[in-house]
């Protein structure tokens, strides 16, 4: 009944208190080494739900939960060893599925299940030459988990490692272990590490420096696939490089799938002579490659090779949209404009249209732009105040922005002033004019008609203006 502050009980509390109080200790964030003494006296008795701890198996652990921690000594050492053994193996296959956050935790969890599980006599001071525990085999391969570097260094042969390698990279060795680790794999092959080891490395490829990289075999695309895969964790960027270039010296070829698993992020820090090497076909199979983040050079490169590989769809004008979209911020003006008088509407989305090349984009006219965004031209407006917006509106007349396109965009170039609108009407006007008389000469009025401007909304019948013409 008293919730969280059954925390704050005093040892006597936790002896004398019902077996049911065992379940509330485990929200405790901490015990005091008293409160521990108590839970172990309370434990040791068999007046519990669990039984005395002679008769736990792996259940029984898992169900005291964090109160594992709090075991001494003497309690775990009456806990059968086959029981201990499978909670230390359950913990650890259970940190395989887990984050990084939650892997730290079974490892603080497994370290401190271990040091509680230590003989309480002291350890023999350990030969710098020899392990003084038990050495890790595969029957074992789990005890990884419980050693220093050092000790790791001593206990754990190379071929132990390379037979149970995805077993050790799936537990949740510390990073302080990993150099060890890596060590060994290359001791083991001191010629260098076969292509069919290359694929089982997972994270621990990692470590390899960008020269180390330069010298693997990888000449299967399989390879390639199963170093990239991000279950290994992130790549820095010169590691792809130096990576898909041992590949492509190889004679390797990027396929469709190849350039999903290299991702956007790696697909923009290819070489511009690595995207003349993707044959067209593998853009054809790759799905949507994201390539927003790349410059325009490489971004003109993606767009040619999947312009080749769509270009059988381009009788199709919506089909073809759809396919090459992802790339269009890499065409020029004039496949774009193509693109607007295709036939057929594509409505090109405002995401796309704000991706497009802004120097191509001042090539296209108003029209160009209504028939590219189709019924999605409105919400244009909506981002009239994008800077690459605002630099096409003002190279464009703001008589078609409000007669062709009719969104209310401003800003464009005002007609000359002067110039007749093109909305309005006329009809020819009379109209006399002074005119110059040769000497000796009387000139009268002289009618001359030319046409006068008028407002669109008006219309003006001929009227005769008289002036009067100077004489000598």
């Amino acid at each position: 009944s008293l919730g969280a502050p059954v925390c704050d009980l005093e040892p006597g509390g936790i002896a004398a208190s019902r077996p049911d109080t065992l379940d509330k200790l485990k929200l405790c964030p901490a015990l005091t080494e008293a409160q521990q003494d108590a839970l172990n006296a309370l434990l040791l008795s068999g007046d519990t739900a669990h039984g005395h701890p002679s008769s736990w198996d792996l259940q029984t652990l898992q169900d005291l939960g964090p109160l594992v921690l709090a075991l001494n000594q003497t309690t775990l050492s009456l806990v059968p060893e086959a029981a201990r053994e499978d909670f230390r193996r359950s913990i650890a296959v259970s940190s395989i599925s887990q984050g990084r956050s939650e892997r730290e935790n079974s490892l603080l969890l497994l370290r401190a299940l271990a040091a509680a599980a230590a003989p309480s006599h002291p350890r023999p001071k350990r030969s710098e030459d020899r392990c003084q525990s038990e050495p890790i085999t595969s029957s074992n391969i789990f005890d990884v988990v419980f050693l220093t570097p050092e000790e790791l260094d001593l206990c754990l042969s190379s071929k132990v490692l390379i037979e149970n390698l995805e077993e050790v990279l799936d537990l949740p060795v510390s990073t302080e272990s990993f150099p060890v680790l890596k060590e060994k794999v290359d001791q083991f092959f001191p010629s260098g590490i076969p292509e069919e080891q290359l694929r089982r490395l997972g994270w621990l490829s990692r470590l390899y420096t960008e020269q180390e990289i330069s010298k693997w075999s990888v000449t299967s695309s399989d390879t390639l696939s199963a170093l990239l895969n991000p279950s290994g964790g992130e790549w820095k960027d010169s590691q792809v490089q130096q990576l898909l270039s041992r590949y492509l010296a190889l004679g390797g070829s990027l396929t469709g799938s190849l350039l999903q698993e290299i991702g956007s992020h790696h697909l923009c820090n290819l070489q511009e002579g690595q995207i003349q090497q993707i044959p067209a076909g593998a853009m054809g199979t790759a799905g949507q490659l994201n390539i927003s983040s790349c410059s325009q050079t490489k971004k003109e490169l993606f767009y040619e090779k999947a312009k080749e590989a769509f270009a059988s769809m381009a009788s199709s004008p919506g089909s073809y949209y759809c396919q090459i979209r992802p790339y269009l911020g890499g065409a020029p003006a004039e496949d774009l404009k193509d693109l607007a008088n295709a036939g057929g509407a594509i409505n090109m989305d405002l995401a796309t249209f704000l991706t497009l090349n802004p120097e191509e984009l001042q090539k296209l006219s108003v029209t160009d732009v209504k028939n590219l965004l189709g019924k999605n031209l409105p919400e244009l407006k909506e981002a009239e105040h994008e800077p690459l917006v605002q630099s096409w509106v003002q190279q464009q007349s703001q008589w078609e922005l409000d007669c062709v396109l009719g969104i209310g965009l401003h800003g464009g170039r005002p007609e000359p002033t002067g110039t007749a609108s093109p909305a309005g009407a006329t009809t020819a006007a009379s109209v006399t004019s002074p005119v110059p008389t040769t000497p000796n000469s009387v000139t009268s009025g002289v009618t001359v008609t030319s046409p006068v401007p008028t407002t669109p909304d008006s219309v003006t019948s001929g009227v005769t203006v008289t002036s009067p013409v100077p004489t000598t």
